[in-house]
């Protein structure tokens, strides 16, 4: 049998649609290193054992058509997407062209290439700078390349309708109705033209609610400008009541001037006739006092020549007494001084034998002070005494001062270094606290955590045994390193986790916290907290060897201290016992030594590898390296996370400070050891020299005395001795002469004092006399002083009536004028504030107005009065018009606003509504061709299936609004035929059921969808084998249907890639010839390259050893479209990656890993 003709490059070209992908390669990308691959233009199913790079396809044709990790649900930075211990990676994407204008135009093709640096983009950031892209090998920027891909292709990476990822198949089901109809709009059309007029009609709706509630904002200010438009109108009626009562009160006021100036012309009437009548009585007053004045005048002439006659008596009166007194005086000091000239002489004699007393006993004073003067050492003893002291004295001082010194400097030193050691201490103090603070941080930074563990302090009592957690906060690390390690190890929410000893406890804890309270609590149960007994991963030996060689310092669970309870827990959940801990040397080995292998190698006899995890540091960075083995390849993939400086777990101190600090303590005490016995020391020769001195200065003050008390005793032998002998001359002298001085002078004195008293006697005779003389003088001026009295009263009394005549007078006078000023100023103030006439005499309009009120001008002051009370009732506010007016013009304003407003919410609702129209009419036609397609579908397995569209209208709403936000596409589903049709949703169907109705609802879309290709991960997991093959079925129907236009082979509905881990055996769609199989191989007899992949000649051995079987193999794979696919012998290497021949139309290609 001949071969089928094959198609030329230009003939298979005709068949891709464009933006289609015609081939993909991929170096140093995840678990591919190099490989190159052409998909099918029609369906291409992608088969191989999990774990061996199918979903790795998928990501490649994300990440290089300019789609971004987030996407995948995968990773979030491009560059975990490199080949472990490889610096870059590479995507090369060529799509199919669009058809050229002319028959003749050569087919444009882009092929699209992104290369994945590790050394480039920020270190804690998501790689965004990490990528490089090219078009046709020109170096372009990101939006370039999606601009291609969305614009000129209409390539939808980012729409889970056409590419829907492995891990995040659960996703589309997890669709609200809303997320759903966004999703199956944007698919529908290139330009997403129903999408965003979707986004339009929302976004108009919320300017109308937002403008809606615009006008009824205005209308609720033109109301509040009405209402206070209204009360300015009451305001200024009051205020036009106000100007009355002024106007009013102006007239009151004119007319209390008038009355006020006839009461003041009325009263200096009165005021004049008083004085003309105190006039009159002034007069009569100053008659009578004439008469008085003159018998007052004789009077006083009388007593004052009685007095002077009283003098002159008085006078010489004195003067006798005067004398009488001086001679009495004279006597008595006569008398005195006779009286000592008697004592004098009679002491003569009582001195001169007092004297002869004085004298002995002074001789014996004498001699006592010359004996005791013996007793004291001679003088120059004693100086010499002085001097040695002095000298000892200064260098003793010196000794002190010296000693002083060195124990002020050893002592100052001591009191430093044990100051400097109570301040460690006190840091050190504080640094043992650091579980405390560690503590408060975790709380301040999860105050939900703080609450649950704020009420469980104050309800221990209620459980049975101790409750242990947060588990972050009973963990102690030993270092900062093994804090992040374990951080990173270990779940967050774990180490959140509350850990119990029974289930009781776990029962309340959950209960009354994540119940009652609301509360969201992590619960682990380790029954009566006590650790188990572990096997650990490396025998004892191999430790060792780690250890010693390889810088490993021990397990993960040796590299903290908790309770038991959190340690059982943490191996019970993070395996923290099979992980170890290394150093900077653990890096270099994992680098240069194939540390990784090592640890991979089982040391039970068992054929194969071992899991692994170890961490590691180099500089300032940490990394966990994990090694697992692949269940289908028994290979160990590594994966290599870098640690993050720990959060939770990170101490509050430096455990590296804490230790410096520590032993700078230490090495304060020892210095404190050694400085405490130089103090000693230093005090005690200090001591010593002092006291030396002490001695020293006693002697010296000792000397000083003695010297002293020797110069004291010596003054008072020669005080002594002068004394002595004035009192011998004193007591020698003869005292005859001076006894016959005092007889004469007695003699003399008696003489005198008679005299005195003689001329005494006759001074007191002419005294008595006189007195006699004086008394009747006194008597009769007396008399007259009466008579003199009594007249000076009267007139007085006169005097004083006229005084307070003239004085009332004057007063009156005094009023009376200002009376006049007052009727003047009063008469010039009403002409000038209120003239009866003009300036011809003429009376004016205003005598009659003021005619018209009260008479009185109490009534006038009353009516003032309540003028004024009525003007201060009404607010005074003279800006009320303007207010009144700018009011106005500001309603006039808002009502011309609001009138806009409505115009312009109308224009949107018009210009809405003639939106809503065709795209409501559009998307009810996508709907109910969806509908109907995916209910068909789903009866060919058996179940039911209905496509809605919800237009979100609530109820009560639905003449006003649209809720255009709100609207969706909902998918009810039925899988058994008594139950009813049910939303599809992940808690009520399986997820088989789930899987079946997102491919039929895809499948369902797929004729109506713009872009050139869609990729569906792994949907047939869950699946029953019923079920998966008709879910295979209907794939291939609606991937493979002709094209719609005969002469032109793109018409068709685009490119398809199913992903699966498996196909069922005996499919009997897998002979159509737009079926294309990409086997996805891994294994030890693999190809070294993909290049040397090659069918013919694969096919050519295979007819030299047996052509009879070799051609009715081929012929049986042609017509089914599998070449490559019949199991081969053992001794053939297994490919990777083989793609069937469509007929021989294409050229088979594989790829090696």
């Amino acid at each position: 049998m001949s071969p089928p003709h094959r198609l030329t490059e230009e003939e298979q070209l005709e068949e891709y649609k464009a933006g289609s992908i015609r081939r993909v390669r991929l170096k140093n990308f995840l678990t591919y290193s190099d490989v190159e691959f052409f998909p099918g233009p029609r369906l291409n199913v992608v088969v191989g054992p999990n774990g061996t790079g199918k979903s790795t396809i998928l990501c490649a044709i994300c990440l290089g058509l300019g789609g971004q990790p987030p996407l995948l649900g995968r990773a979030d930075d491009a560059r975990q997407f490199i080949m472990h211990e490889k610096e870059l990676a590479e995507i090369e994407i060529e799509l199919a062209p669009h058809k050229p204008e002319s028959p003749n135009a050569a087919h444009q093709k882009h092929i699209i290439r992104r290369i994945i640096d590790r050394n480039k983009g920020s270190e804690r950031g998501r790689g965004a700078g990490a990528s490089t892209y090219f078009i046709n090998g020109s170096s372009v920027p990101l939006k370039k390349v999606q601009q291609l891909v969305h614009e000129e292709y209409q390539i939808a990476i980012d729409n889970l309708c056409t590419f829907l990822p492995q891990d995040r198949v659960g996703s589309f089901s997890g669709f609200n109705p809303q997320m759903l109809l966004q999703e199956t709009e944007k698919s529908l059309s290139g330009s997403q033209h129903l999408f965003k007029t979707h986004m339009e009609l929302v976004e108009l709706e919320n300017e109308l609610r937002t403008s809606g509630s615009s006008v009824e904002t205005i209308g609720d200010k033109l109301k509040h400008l009405q209402a206070e438009n209204d009360r300015l109108e009451r305001e200024k009626e009051l205020m036009e009541e106000r100007a009355e009562y002024e106007k009013k009160l102006d007239l009151l006021q004119k007319k209390k001037v008038w009355l006020q100036f006839d009461e003041a012309r009325i009263r200096a009437v009165e005021i004049k006739e008083e004085k003309d009548s105190l006039k009159m009585e002034e007069k009569q007053v100053r008659v009578a006092l004439r008469p008085l004045e003159e018998k007052e005048a004789k009077l006083t002439s009388d007593v004052s020549r009685m007095k002077g006659r009283f003098a002159a008596l008085d006078k010489t009166l004195r003067q006798s007494q005067k004398e009488y007194e001086k001679c009495l005086r004279k006597a008595e000091n006569y008398t005195d001084e006779m009286e000592t000239s008697m004592s004098d002489l009679h002491a003569l004699d009582s001195i001169q034998r007092q004297a002869e007393r004085r004298v002995t006993t002074q001789k014996e004073k004498v001699e006592s002070l010359e004996a005791q003067m013996g007793d004291y050492p001679p003088e120059n003893e004693i100086e010499d005494m002085i001097n040695e002291a002095r000298n000892s004295a200064t260098d003793c001082r010196k000794k002190v001062q010296l000693t002083k010194i060195e124990l002020g400097r050893v002592a100052q030193q001591l009191k430093e270094r044990e100051q400097e050691e109570q301040a460690s201490r006190a840091k050190l103090t504080k640094m043992n606290d650091d579980r405390a603070r560690r503590k408060e941080r975790i709380f301040r930074q999860h105050p939900k955590l703080y609450e649950t563990y704020s009420w469980l302090d104050q309800n221990r009592k209620m459980f049975r045994r101790p409750v242990w957690g947060p588990i972050a906060c009973e963990i102690t690390t030993k270092s900062v390193n093994t804090a992040a390690y374990l951080e990173q190890h270990v779940p967050n929410s774990f180490l959140k986790a509350y850990v119990v000893e029974c289930k009781e406890d776990y029962n309340l804890l959950y209960r009354e916290v994540r119940e009652k309270r609301r509360l969201a609590i992590n619960v682990v149960l380790v029954e009566n907290g006590k650790l188990s007994n572990i096997s650990r991963m490396y025998s004892d030996r191999k430790l060792r060897v780690l250890k010693q060689d390889h810088g490993v310092m021990g397990y993960l669970d040796e590299s903290f201290s908790a309770p038991d309870a959190i340690v059982e827990a943490l191996r019970n959940t993070a395996s923290i016992h099979c992980v170890l801990v290394g150093s900077e040397k653990t890096q270099e080995s994992i680098d240069r030594h194939k540390l990784i292998d090592y640890l991979s190698e089982r040391e039970d006899g068992k054929p194969g590898l071992m899991n692994s995890c170890i961490f590691s540091c180099h500089l300032d960075r940490s990394y966990k390296y994990t090694s697992q083995v692949s269940r289908y390849s028994g290979k160990a993939n590594m994966r290599v996370d870098d640690i993050t400086p720990a959060k939770m777990l990170a101490p509050g101190v430096d455990p590296e400070q804490k230790a410096n600090l520590e032993s700078a303590i230490q090495e304060l005490q020892e210095e404190i050891g050694i400085l405490r016995p130089q103090v000693d020391e230093a005090k005690c020769q200090y001591d010593d020299a002092l006291s030396k001195g002490q001695a020293v200065t006693q002697r010296l003050k000792d000397a000083r005395a003695a010297k002293n008390d020797l110069n004291i005793f010596k003054n008072r032998l020669i005080v002594a001795k002068r004394k002595l002998a004035e009192l011998e001359e004193s007591a020698s002298k003869d005292n005859v002469a001076e006894k016959e001085s005092i007889l004469r002078k007695l003699k003399s004195q008696v003489k005198n004092n008679i005299d005195q008293l003689e001329i005494a006697a006759s001074s007191h005779n002419d005294m008595m006399k006189i007195t006699y003389t004086s008394a009747g003088v006194k008597m009769t001026e007396d008399g007259l002083s009466e008579r003199k009295r009594r007249v000076t009263e009267n007139l007085a009394d006169k005097r004083a009536e006229h005084s307070a005549l003239e004085e009332r007078m004057a007063q009156v006078t005094r009023q009376f004028n200002e009376a006049k000023r007052q009727m003047r100023d009063l008469k010039t103030k009403a002409d000038s504030v209120a003239p009866m006439k003009d300036a011809d005499g003429n009376e004016l309009p205003l005598k009659a107005q003021l005619e018209e009120l009260p008479e009185t001008l109490d009534e006038v002051e009353a009516t003032i009065e309540e003028a004024v009370a009525k003007i201060n009732s009404i607010q005074h506010n003279p800006s009320v018009l303007r207010l009144y007016e700018e009011r106005k013009r500001e309603i006039e304003e808002t009502r011309r606003e609001m009138e806009g407003l409505s115009e312009a919410q109308n224009a949107k609702r018009t210009h809405m509504d003639s939106l809503r129209i065709p795209w409501e009419n559009s998307l009810i036609n996508v709907v109910n061709k969806v509908n109907v397609l995916f209910g068909q579908y789903m009866a060919e397995l058996g179940n039911a299936g209905e496509v809605t569209l919800e237009n979100g209208v609530v109820d009560g709403d639905s003449e006003q609004w649209a809720n255009f936000k709100d609207w969706g596409v909902q998918i009810k589903v039925r899988f058994r035929e008594k139950s009813s049709l049910q939303v599809l949703t992940a808690q009520v169907q399986s997820g088989g059921e789930r899987s079946v109705s997102t491919i039929m609802y895809l499948m369902a879309l797929q004729e109506l969808m713009v872009s050139p290709f869609r990729c569906v991960d792994e949907i047939n997991q869950g699946l029953d084998e019923r079920n998966e093959r008709l879910v295979f079925k209907r794939i291939v129907t609606n991937s493979t249907k002709p094209p719609t236009d005969q002469l032109d082979k793109r018409s068709h509905c685009g490119q398809y890639f199913l992903i699966t881990p498996k196909l069922l055996p005996n499919l009997t769609d897998m002979e159509n010839e737009n079926v294309t199989i990409l086997f996805i191989f891994n294994g030890p007899y693999n190809f070294k390259h993909f290049s040397d992949w090659n069918t013919d000649k694969f096919l050519a051995d295979r007819k030299r050893s047996s052509p009879d079987s070799v051609e009715e193999e081929e012929e049986e794979a042609l017509n089914q479209g599998i070449a490559g696919v019949k199991e081969e012998p053992q001794d053939l290497p297994e490919p990777d990656i083989s793609t069937n021949q469509r007929k021989n139309k294409r050229k088979s290609r594989r790829i090696s890993d």
